[in-house]
Parts: C-alpha cells; structure tokens; sequence
C-alpha cells in the first residue's frame, strides 16, 4: 500500500461543522457554569463510544447475537434524537426489503433497529429475500408496477433500473449530514449513488473482491510452495498441484483455488470476472465488459474466454471440492474456504472480519490478503491482441450495499422523515466501524475505518489489519480498478451469463470459446431488448466518457 494512501487514510476523521458548532455551543454554556473543558474531552468521549462499540461482543469471544446487535443500534441512536423526537413517528409502518443471507444483512437491521423503534415509535415490516431471489424479486417489482417496499438494501448497479425509472425519493440535506458522507473513500461518493444530479443512496458497505489465501500452505515447507501465488497463471498450476496432497490444518485433502460453478442470481457473475479482469481490463481503457461505441460485448473476446478456460481446465484436473459444480459463491466462502476447505479464495472483504469474529471460521490464524490476482498478459481490445505485459485490475463488484428510500413515502412527509431517518441510522459512521469489524455482509468503506489502532484494542493484531484494511485500500485506490457500470440491465447481463457459464462447466458446449459466444449472443438481445442508444449514452457516462 502506497505511504500516502496510508497516511490519508489514518488521518483522524474531524467533526462536522454542525457538530462543532454545537459542541462548542455545550461547552460554553458548561464553561460559564464551571470553568472551561477542552474540545479533546469531548473527541475522548466519542473514541470511548467508537471502542465500547468494538469491543461488542470482543474478537474472539464468538459470533455476535441479536443482543449485541442491539446493543449497538442503542449505542450509536445519539445522531438519531438530535434529529427526532421521542415517539415523533408513533403509529407508522414502514417495510423494509434486502437480504437474509448467512443470518447477516436484515438480521443485523432487525437488531440495530430495535432501539431505533423504541425510541420513534415507529414499526418496521421486513422482506427477506435470499441472494439468489433478490434480482428476480426486485425487477418483478419493477416490471409490474407493484412496488411494495419503502426502503431498500440495494447495489448500486441497481440505481439505473429504480434511479433511472424515478422509483426512488430523493435524500434530504439532513441525512446527508447525520451519515457524514464526506468520510466515504473516493470511489463510493458521486457519480455513485446519484442519478441525473440527484442523491439517492446511503452507502453501507463498500464492495470490491480481495484475494484471500491460507498462510500455512505457503513458505518454507508449504505444500502450495515458497511463494504466494501472484497470478491466474500461478493460481491454476498451484491449484492443480495440490491434488492428492493433505490439508495442514484439517488433514483433509487439500484444494487450490475455490471457483464458484454455480449461479447466484446474477452474483456468481462476479467471480469469473475476477479472473477476466486481470486478462481483459486494459489500463489505457476504461470500458472492459462492452464496447463503448457500439454497446457490442467483450465478453467473448480472447480475455475473457481465458477466464472461463481456467476454470475448465481445473475441472478437468478433477482440481475442486466433490460436488463443486453445485457450490455458489456463499458456498465457497462461507461452506469451505472459512471452515477449512481450499487455500486461495476470491470474495468481497468482508471475509477477513469474518475469518477472526465468526463462530465458523476455523482459519483465522491463518489467513493472508492481497488484491485481485494479476495476469502475466493482457488483451487490449482496441488493437485485438495481446500484449505481454503483467496486469492488474481489482474488481469493484457491486460497488457496494446501500440503503435507498423509494417513492412510496414521497407525498407523506411524517412517513418519509420516518423512512430516511431508519435509513440514517443504518449508515450511520460509528454503526458503520462495528459491521466493517465483525460478520455483517459488509466490508470497510468510510476512511474512518482504517484506524488500526482502533482494531487493535478490538482484539486484531496489528499484522493481521494492516494486510486485510491494505487489500481494501489498495483495491479502492488501484490505478486500473475494474468498475462496473450502473445501467439498467445489468443484472440482467448476469444472470443469462450465469446460465450459459453453468452449462459451460457441464460440458454442454465444447470449448470456451463456444460458451463465450452465447454469453455474448444473450447480452446483444438484452441490449436490443432495453434500447441500445439508451444503453450506449448509459454506458458512456458511468465510464466518464
């Protein structure tokens, strides 16, 4: 990690001008009654708040329950009742609709806000939906004109099909300042989260995939061998090499690299991504899934069908877990790479948290980080050729969780000042350092959150967060970062990618090659299908260009 990213993002986050103002105002009015106090009791009283916080439940000490959940929703409702009143909402409802993997996601909202509901008076209804079910529930939604949710978790590649479409309301000034949105990491503030110059979006999670690896299978001695792997070419060899051997920790058969074969609702599209970014996302190119001219897909072009013939040629070197054809992403992370399965996993960062907080994670003292693997080639589409030169392109999947508030509430303002205030205190800062340490679904995403020494007294080594805050920042910050666009659609691309790559992996096409081509045929029809003028000004603008 480059000395400057570092020494920007340990900077000591400041308070906002409000909060300045007022606290000043505190100490003033405290000051004439008993003698002045220093601005730095009030910034000690908040790094207490920030380590009580931490220390809920304490790493090691097992996976959080819903009593901590709540704990913490009580703890950090201060930016909350200077805003509203006690039992200011009594007698709304709101529903509320994301996801229930894991036991994460709504589980922990349920929890956060509880105390939130106490103390406004108002009643949240949820809509779990498993990750798989959340594409084809939300563009059903859409479609049918049946919206029936006032707030949502939502990825920002969904904005262009609510956003887009005018289903959502739009953030009032207020919120903006309780979630102190200037503390996001550059890449997750504007364009993202906004939609023709209008704010949408409080950010939750800041999504990229980091490259996760067991420590005991690499060095002197290690049966995966002296170095870790720092390419796709390296990770495919490695992982063929390690059939037949034991696993170090579990004397189980050891396994390589973790490749999820089966869909996830459009998810799954983001693993082989991974791969194809190292081999198709150009530096000197912003666009790496589409044509920007023609909205024609890349996605069959020689970097790409390079990604999907790794994983063939690990299915033929019978390189995976029994039964890998049916293993999703929540599979591979959760299912094997943390219970003790596999050295070398591909997922969003929230695995290194999980790795020392979750109950089910037998790995934790033994688990590396770094960005997205490199290639030891690249494709340049603009000249239809490869180059040999060594490339590295972290992907930006998802661009992270955000809670948005829909249109349903804009004509009332009682219940719309309901539904953003839930909504604020969701993404709220000091919330927001609790679910990037501990399982939440969510990963490091606010600058605040790289403060080692804060993680420290929560119980990290020093060691352990510098490698895994350093895969996040160095993956935020990368020069050639692979982002996705935010156009309507997108998932739907996904999804029939996932279908065309599951029949791939089976055997029902005959080469990557083939696999590609209808993974590419399927896109042009999306596009036709949306509007490819549309699609193209779309795609254009979310590149920059």
């Amino acid at each position: 990690m480059k000395v400057e990213h570092y020494n920007a993002l340990m900077a000591r986050h400041k308070m906002s001008r409000r909060k300045l103002l007022k606290g000043a105002a505190s100490v003033g009015a405290m000051a004439a009654a008993s003698g002045a106090i220093p601005m730095a009791v009030l910034a000690d009283a908040h790094s207490n708040l920030r380590a009580e916080l931490l220390s809920i439940p304490g790493v090691g000490q097992g996976s959080p329950t819903d009593a901590d959940w709540q704990k913490v929703g009580e703890l950090t409702l201060g930016p909350t009742k200077e805003r509203v009143q006690e039992g200011e909402f009594d007698g709304i409802e709101l529903t509320f609709m994301g996801l229930n993997n894991q036991n994460l996601h709504n589980f922990l909202f349920r929890g956060f806000l509880k105390p939130w509901e106490a103390y406004t008076g108002a009643k949240i209804n949820w809509i779990d939906l498993a990750q798989a079910d959340y594409n084809p529930r939300l563009q059903q939604a859409i479609a049918t004109g049946t919206v029936d949710f006032d707030i949502i978790e939502m990825g920002a590649p969904f904005e262009g099909d609510t956003a887009g479409k005018g289903l959502l309301d739009e953030m009032p000034e207020w919120v903006k300042e309780q979630i102190e949105a200037d503390d996001l990491v550059d890449y997750l503030k504007e364009p993202v989260g906004t939609w023709d110059g209008k704010t949408y979006r409080i950010t939750i999670d800041g999504d990229c995939h980091t490259f996760a690896y067991r420590t005991d299978y690499f060095g002197d001695g290690g049966i995966g061998g002296a170095e870790v792997p720092r390419t796709w070419q390296q990770i495919n060899q490695v992982t063929k090499d390690l059939v037949g051997k034991e696993d170090p920790l579990t004397g189980l058969p050891a396994h390589g690299y973790l490749d999820p074969l089966k869909g996830w609702g459009g998810f799954g599209m983001y693993f082989i991504l991974n791969r194809a970014a190292a081999y198709a996302k150009h530096p000197d190119d912003p666009a790496w899934l589409f044509d920007p001219d023609t909205m024609k897909p890349r996605v069959n072009n020689p970097g790409f069908v390079q990604a999907i013939q790794d994983v063939l040629d690990l299915i033929e070197a019978d390189a995976y877990p029994t039964d890998q054809i049916n293993a999703d992403p929540g599979t591979t992370a959760f299912q094997q790479f943390l219970a003790g399965t596999g050295s070398m996993l591909m997922w969003w960062g929230d695995v290194g948290s999980s790795a020392r907080t979750s109950d089910t994670s037998v790995v934790g003292d033994v688990v590396g980080f770094g960005i997205n693997p490199a290639s030891e080639r690249r494709y340049n589409a603009a000249a239809g050729a490869w180059e040999e030169e060594m490339n590295e392109a972290p992907q930006m999947a998802y661009i992270g969780w955000g809670v948005y508030v829909t249109n349903r509430v804009s004509g009332d303002e009682k219940k719309r000042k309901a539904a953003w205030s839930a909504a604020a205190h969701l993404g709220g800062k000091d919330l927001s350092l609790w679910t990037s340490a501990y399982p939440s679904g969510f990963q490091p995403y606010r600058n605040s959150h790289f403060q080692f020494q804060e993680w420290e007294a929560a119980g990290y080594d020093r060691a352990y967060v510098e490698d895994y805050l350093g895969s996040n920042a160095d993956s935020y910050n990368h020069p050639n970062a692979a982002i996705e666009p935010r156009i309507p659609g997108i998932f739907q691309y996904y999804s029939v990618a996932e279908d065309e790559l599951a029949k791939g992996f089976a055997g029902q096409y005959g080469s990557a090659q083939e696999t590609a081509d209808a993974i590419a045929a399927a896109w042009e029809e999306i596009t036709d299908q949306i509007g490819r003028d549309s699609q193209i000004a779309l795609y254009k603008a979310s590149l920059g260009l």
